[in-house]
């Protein structure tokens, strides 16, 4: 860690305003001593060497000071649960009155404290962030150059190309952004070499071929235009199903034009949303988004030297650099991820219990860990990382609280499932289709009229559409997400939403042309401000109409991808989509910066758009994608405006990245629409190159529930499902059992890390996938943020993010080889390894065999 700068701007936080040290005597490292040392870093939060560096200038850091920015620090981290508990604890004790009045009684204590705040204001407050990101800036490191450009604009297209293309496949083939960020180095670095020093001046600014080495803040520019581009289209959901004979068959969806103006419309008003809400999700320290970290630790692995000892497991010190670990690690998994893939893809399904007794069929639903087929109920499923549910980057509480989640939903899956409710128990266990009362995919077409909408004669002669029990435990507890978010942020997280309302308000005010001048003087929401957010106060920032301005060109775009063409369907849908975005983005957005807690609009999308529009899917189609897209491009895009943050690359070079990006990703995803839709059998069962749409399946399925019959008749007070809307009166009880708890056991670790949100989420997890995904994922995650780094930080810091980042990139590269070498020429291994189980014959089959009548439920012209 580098010593404060000596100049008033650098050094921010730290410098003295009016504060003394009084009589306090501030302890030194030679007072402290080294076992004092080792009982602050004991719970794992701070490492040794980071304690011993900011000992050079505890000074700077006087006690009136320190209270005032632990105070703030205490009162935003209170319910954060990426912030050390024990440290929380020793907070509570400092600001405790006796403590401040009298400071030499606590010597031991008020020294942590001062750490802690200078810790918090001179790097960051949370270690999984300065385990990957470094705290110093140089503003003369080029950042936009001409190589960036070329990389950027040339990888960002590839991947967009590729993941598109791959979207409609199960399963799925995908290129990371860690991908492009392993490629883009030695390109960097070629062009760093063999280019000449040429270039031009433009605005008193010198643009050249070869600016210097490549750098980190070029190399992650190229990361994030990548980022920007390699996102799938959720365009390509309603455009499929309209253009697909056996959906909707609406020939105008072919149309290129058609295709390109959805596509644009909903990225532009993405990106136009997220610089609204960066005030809320990217500035504050403790919007960490902790899914970013591996991208940041491999940027810095590649551009920092660290080859020295740490101490680790075995009681042995390990000085491999990042960068040897990486390839160590990428080109053992390159070659490993061909046996479960290829030769041996058995590994991958490991179907091992349900061997035990192949022709015990209830036996196997409960074991079986084919998707569709059981419950997965296998203590260990799989050898293949690719089929990990998430990998050891997310913290540890989050994975615990989904873990409990999830089974909270097995038990009322299985609930569903052996009692036969709402006649489950003739189809499979989680499949995401509709069905019919036959058991068969239910036929939109066969209750449509000429005008593709409901028909209801039609409808009373043919069937009313079936739900499986993982799709109805999915729907409950959307229902139940919904309301427990907004009671989560308004109970746990009012201080951080005010905190970033206060701030923004300040810098509009700033930025008046009636202010007096540019700075204000120190608010006190700057005392806890970290030294990322001070580095980036030496860049440009980008003015929010820009923003607006991209709002607004989506809005247009979006209503214009509607009424210019023959959809039947008011140009409204596309408002009232983004004003879904606009009141739930903020709630949303905390929840997902702070603790990798994501919750889905689709659902309640689905909701209001059928009760806006029934009987009409399509218009719940498009409010579904304007509502839903909108807000995941949002928070995707804060994620890279969060990672030029931590990079510390100037706003308005991020801003113009992203853009020239993201609407050059969006031709290449406009242009293969039709391609996508051009092979053998695609979005069926039979479809060649595993192309069987699983998305689209299940955006289908939505509209026939939530458009064509419309919420009224499958919830409404004489629906089949009505009594899944409990959902909404669960979610709140969740959390505020969890704030009863907290207040109950104010000391309680596991209270203190008990996520409500989390626990809901996790349940709606069961619904496509079952245990199997999440069991080797929860191990992992245990040894990695439940054992090493509790004791063994420098070495977790060092080595965690970049062996996950190695094993993905691996992956990813070796799938797209084996699809085009492998799968494509149709090249096989025969014998018993890759012999898959059939799904029936292990528990796959439904439990109830159709009715001797040929169907079950209300007879024709019955139906509600």
């Amino acid at each position: 860690m580098a010593a404060p700068h000596d100049d008033e701007k650098d050094s921010g936080g730290l410098k003295e305003k009016n504060d003394s040290l009084g009589d306090v005597h501030v302890l030194n490292a030679q007072e402290v001593g080294d076992e004092a040392i080792d009982d602050l870093t004991a719970h794992g939060d701070v490492t040794k060497n980071e304690l011993l560096d900011l000992e050079d200038h505890l000074e700077s850091m006087p006690l009136e000071r320190t209270i005032r920015i632990i105070r703030q620090l205490y009162k935003l981290n209170k319910h954060i649960q990426t912030f050390d508990t024990e440290t929380l604890f020793k907070m509570e004790d400092f600001l405790k009155d006796d403590v401040q009045q009298n400071p030499d009684k606590y010597r031991e204590l008020v020294h942590e404290m001062r750490l802690e705040a200078l810790l918090a204001v001179e790097n960051s407050p949370y270690s999984i962030v300065r385990a990957v990101v470094d705290p110093t800036d140089d503003q003369t490191m080029p950042a936009l150059t001409l190589r960036v450009w070329v990389i950027g604009i040339v990888f960002g297209m590839i991947g967009a190309f590729i993941n598109q293309l791959f979207s409609i496949r199960l399963p799925t083939i995908g290129v990371g952004v860690s991908t492009a960020q392993l490629l883009a180095y030695p390109v960097g670095k070629f062009f760093a070499k063999v280019l000449p020093d040429w270039g031009f001046t433009l605005f008193g600014k010198r643009h050249s071929l070869n600016p210097g080495p490549f750098n980190p803040k070029e190399h992650m520019l190229i990361t994030i235009m990548a980022n920007s581009s390699f996102g799938d289209s959720y365009a390509a959901e309603i455009i499929i199903t309209q253009a697909m004979p056996f959906w909707y068959n609406q020939a105008f969806a072919r149309g290129f034009g058609y295709q390109l103006v959805n596509t644009l419309a909903v990225n532009i008003a993405g990106y136009g949303m997220a610089g609204m809400i960066r005030r809320f999700v990217v500035y504050p320290s403790f919007a960490i988004h902790p899914g970013l970290l591996a991208t940041l630790a491999l940027n810095k692995a590649f551009h920092a030297d660290d080859s020295n000892s740490v101490p680790g497991p075995f009681g042995r010190l390990y000085n491999w650099s990042r960068m040897k670990l990486f390839y160590v690690a990428f080109g053992a998994m390159f070659v490993y991820s061909w046996f479960p893939n290829f030769i041996w893809q058995n590994l991958s399904v490991f179907n091992w219990m349900s061997w035990i007794a192949p022709h015990n069929k209830t036996y196997n639903m409960f074991v079986n860990i084919q998707f569709n087929s059981g419950f997965g109920l296998n203590p260990w499923p799989t050898f293949d990382w690719n089929r990990l549910g998430y990998a050891p980057d997310f913290p540890l509480f989050t994975a615990v609280n989904d873990f409990i989640g999830l089974w909270i939903a097995f038990v009322m899956v299985a609930a569903f499932y052996f009692t036969n409710a709402f006649n489950t128990s003739y189809f499979t266990i989680t499949s995401n289709r509709t069905f019919d009362n036959r058991g068969k995919k239910y036929n939109v077409t066969r209750i449509l009229d000429d005008n593709r909408l409901f028909d209801e004669a039609k409808y009373q002669t043919y069937s009313e559409p079936y739900m499986s029990a993982g799709t109805l435990n999915q729907y409950f507890w959307f229902f139940a997400a919904y309301s427990a978010m907004f009671t989560y942020a308004a109970v746990y997280h009012h201080n951080e939403i005010a905190y970033s309302f206060r701030v923004a308000y300040r810098e509009f005010k700033n930025n008046l042309p009636s202010a007096k001048n540019a700075q204000e003087e120190e608010d006190a929401d700057d005392l806890a401000e970290d030294s990322h957010a001070r580095h980036m106060r030496n860049y440009k920032e980008v003015p929010e109409w820009w923003y607006f301005i991209l709002l607004l060109a989506g809005l247009a775009l979006g209503m214009a991808g509607v009424g210019a063409f023959p959809t039947g369907v008011t140009m409204a849908v596309v408002i009232f989509g983004i004003i879904l975005t606009a009141i739930f983005i903020i709630p949303i957005g905390i929840l997902s910066s702070v603790a990798s807690v994501g919750v889905g609009l689709n659902v309640l999308a689905e909701f209001l758009g059928g009760a806006f529009y029934p009987g009409n899917a399509l218009a719940m189609n498009y409010f579904k994608m304007y509502g839903v897209m909108t807000c995941s491009q949002a928070l995707g895009f804060a994620g890279d405006l969060k990672l030029a943050h931590y990079t510390h690359i100037g706003q308005r070079l991020t801003f113009t990245a992203q853009i020239v990006a993201t609407v050059l990703a969006s031709f290449v995803q406009a242009g293969i629409y039709n391609f996508m839709m051009s092979f053998k059998d695609v979005c069926t069962d039979d479809a060649a190159f595993k192309m069987t749409c699983p998305g689209q399946n299940t955006f289908f399925t939505a509209a026939v529930f939530w458009g064509t019959l419309g919420p009224k008749r499958v919830f409404g007070l004489n629906g089949r499902y009505r009594t899944i809307l409990i959902g909404f009166a669960v979610g709140p009880l969740v959390v505020l059992l969890g704030w009863a708890l907290k207040k109950l056991l104010p000391r309680s670790k596991a209270i203190r890390n008990f996520h409500p949100v989390a626990v809901v989420t996790g349940a709606i997890a069961f619904s496509q996938t079952n245990m199997s995904i999440t069991i080797p994922s929860f191990y992992l995650i245990l040894i990695s943020w439940g054992y090493l780094k509790n004791r063994y930080l420098a070495f977790w810091s060092r080595y965690n993010y970049i062996l996950i980042v190695a094993f993905n990139t691996a992956i990813a590269i070796a799938s797209v080889i084996q699809f085009f070498g492998l799968s494509i020429p149709e090249v096989s291994i025969d014998w018993w390894g890759n012999d898959l189980d059939k799904a029936c014959a292990l528990g796959g089959c439904p439990r109830f065999e159709i009715p001797a009548k040929g169907y079950f439920g209300p007879e024709k012209g019955h139906f509600n």
